[in-house]
C-alpha cells in the first residue's frame, strides 16, 4: 500500500462513516418545506464546525502535554507531567463549569449567535497566546526561562481564560438550534450534536497529533486559532437565531416554553425555577457523572499508553495510533444510534436511551479493572466512549432544550454542561493524587511510577461507582417528557 494512502486512510474512514450517518439519518416530519431545511442546515453546520473546532482549542492540551513531559523544568522534572497536566485542565474544567452562572444568562439575553461570536473570539486569542508561550519555549525565546520557571500558574491562568470564551459554545449551540428542531426532531439533532462533539475530538487528537508532528508544538495552539478566526466570520455572515431573523416564519417548537408568550423572566427566577426542577437537576447529576467519565477516559489512555509502553506495547497499537478517528466513529454511532432509539422507540423520551447507555458504561469499567493491563483495553475504552458521548449529547444536546424550553435553553444548558465540567474537574482534582507520577530520567526518557501498569489501577476503579450513581439517576428519568404550556399549536 503507497505510504500516502497508509497516512490518509483513517481520514478516508472518517468521512465514509460520516458520510453514511448523514445519508441514513432518520428523519421525523414536522412539515417542514424544503426551503427552510436548506436553511436550516446552512445554519447549523458552521455553527457545528465552529463547535467542532472549539474542541480542537480545547483538548489541545492534552496533545501538548506528550511534548511538554518531555521538556525539563528548572526543577529537573518534566515541564507538564501527570500532576501537571491535572491541575492545568481542573482549573480550566471548574472555571468552565461555573462560567455558566454568568454566561447562560448572557446568552438568553444576547442570542447564541453573538455568544458564539464572543466565546471564538475570546478562544482563538487566548490559543494564539498559548502557542506564542509554546513557541518561546521551545525556540528558547526571550521570555522562555521566565516560562520554564513559572509554567504551570501561567498555562492555568491562560488555559482557565480559554476554558471560559469555550463555556460559551454548548450555551450558543443548543441556543440557537432550539427555535430551529420541534422537540420530536430534537433526537435526531442529539445525534448530529454528538457527531460535531466526535469530529472536535478527532481534530484534537488525531489532526493535532499530526500537528505536533509535523508542523511543531506552538502550531498544536496556533492552527485551531487559526480556523476559529475563520469560522467566526462565517458565523457571522451566515448564522442566525431563529428562522424568522433569516426570513422564514418561527413556529411552535413544542417544548417546555412553547405557548408561553408572556416577558421574560429575569436570570434570578428562571435560574430558581431550573434548580427547582426535579428533572433539571437529575440530568446536571447524571451529567456530572458524564463529565467524570468521559475525560476519564479520553485525557488519560492515551497518556497511560505512552507511559507504559515498555511494558505493555500499546504506543503502537491501531487504537493508541488512530484514537482520534476511533473515538469520533465511537461519538457518531453513540449520538446516532441514542437519537434514532429516542425519538423511534421511545417517544422522544431521553431517560430510557441514557439508562441503556449508562449500564454500558457500568460494565465496561468493571470489565476494565480486571483488563487494563491486556491488548483488550483500547478497544474497550472506545465502547465506553461510545456510550458515554452518546448520553451527553442526548441530555446536555438535546433534554436541555426540552425541558428548558427555547426561552430559557442559555440557562438551561449552562447548568447541565456547567455540571459535565464540574464532573471533569473533580475527577481531574482526584488524578492528581491517584495517578503514578511520571519523571524524567537520566537518559531524558519518561521514568518512575507511572511506567508500571501495576500503579495505574486506581483509573478503571474509580469509574465504578460514578458509572453506577449515573445508571441510577438515568433510570429515574425513565418516563419525563416536557410538557408545553397550556394552548400550544403546532407548526
Amino acid at each position: 500500500m503507497p505510504q500516502w494512502i497508509q497516512e490518509f486512510y483513517p481520514v478516508l474512514i472518517l468521512l465514509a462513516v460520516v458520510g453514511f450517518v448523514f445519508w441514513r439519518l432518520p428523519s421525523v416530519d414536522v412539515g417542514h418545506d424544503k426551503r427552510y431545511l436548506r436553511r436550516r442546515v446552512l445554519n447549523w453546520l458552521p455553527l457545528g464546525l465552529t463547535y467542532a473546532f472549539l474542541y480542537m482549542g480545547r483538548y489541545n492540551l492534552k496533545v501538548s502535554q506528550y511534548a511538554f513531559e518531555e521538556m525539563a523544568s528548572p526543577g529537573g522534572g518534566p515541564l507538564m507531567g501527570n500532576e501537571g497536566f491535572s491541575l492545568i485542565f481542573m482549573v480550566g474544567t471548574i472555571i468552565y463549569g461555573i462560567s455558566f452562572i454568568i454566561n447562560g444568562p448572557l446568552t438568553d439575553r444576547l442570542g447564541g449567535r453573538i455568544a458564539m461570536l464572543i466565546g471564538t473570539a475570546g478562544a482563538t486569542a487566548v490559543n494564539l497566546l498559548m502557542g506564542l508561550a509554546a513557541l518561546s519555549l521551545v525556540e528558547h525565546g526571550p521570555l522562555a526561562e521566565t516560562l520554564a520557571r513559572h509554567f504551570l500558574p501561567i498555562f492555568s491562568v491562560l488555559y482557565a481564560a480559554n476554558m471560559y470564551f469555550q463555556s460559551f459554545g454548548a450555551v450558543a449551540i443548543v441556543k440557537v438550534n432550539a427555535p430551529w428542531f420541534h422537540v420530536r426532531e430534537r433526537g435526531v439533532f442529539g445525534a448530529i450534536f454528538g457527531i460535531l462533539i466526535s469530529l472536535g475530538v478527532y481534530f484534537a487528537f488525531d489532526i493535532g497529533d499530526m500537528i505536533l508532528d509535523g508542523m511543531g508544538l506552538s502550531w498544536v495552539f496556533l492552527m485551531p486559532a487559526l480556523l476559529l478566526g475563520i469560522f467566526w466570520f462565517i458565523d457571522w455572515l451566515v448564522v442566525r437565531d431563529s428562522p424568522a431573523q433569516a426570513g422564514l416564519v418561527d413556529f411552535n417548537t413544542g417544548d417546555a416554553t412553547s405557548g408561553d408568550e408572556g416577558p421574560r423572566m429575569g436570570a434570578v427566577a428562571v435560574f430558581k425555577k431550573m434548580l427547582t426542577n426535579p428533572i433539571i437537576v437529575t440530568i446536571s447529576v447524571v451529567e456530572f457523572c458524564s463529565g467524570f467519565l468521559r475525560q476519564s477516559i479520553m485525557q488519560w489512555y492515551g497518556s497511560f499508553a505512552k507511559q507504559t509502553d515498555a511494558t505493555l506495547g500499546l504506543r503502537s497499537s491501531f487504537v493508541n495510533e488512530n484514537w482520534g478517528l476511533l473515538l469520533c466513529i465511537a461519538g457518531i454511532m453513540g449520538g446516532v444510534v441514542a437519537g434514532f432509539i429516542s425519538d423511534h422507540v421511545f417517544q422522544s423520551r431521553r431517560g430510557p436511551v441514557a439508562g441503556f447507555l449508562y449500564a454500558m458504561m457500568l460494565a465496561g469499567a468493571i470489565l476494565l479493572t480486571f483488563t487494563y493491563t491486556t491488548p483488550i483495553v483500547g478497544w474497550l475504552v472506545v465502547v465506553m466512549s461510545m456510550a458515554v458521548i452518546g448520553v451527553h449529547g442526548m441530555l446536555s444536546g438535546t433534554a436541555s432544550m426540552d425541558f428548558g424550553g427555547a426561552k430559557n435553553a442559555g440557562i438551561a444548558v449552562g447548568i447541565i454542561d456547567g455540571f459535565v465540567y464540574l464532573g471533569t474537574g473533580t475527577m481531574s482534582l482526584l488524578y492528581t493524587w491517584i495517578l503514578p507520577k511520571v519523571e524524567l530520567g537520566a537518559d531524558g526518557k519518561l521514568a518512575g511510577p507511572a511506567t508500571d501498569p501495576a500503579n495505574w489501577l486506581a483509573w478503571p476503579i474509580s469509574m465504578i461507582p460514578v458509572a453506577a450513581i449515573g445508571l441510577f439517576l438515568a433510570l429515574r428519568l425513565w418516563n419525563a417528557k416536557p410538557k408545553p404550556k397550556a394552548g400550544a399549536t403546532g407548526h
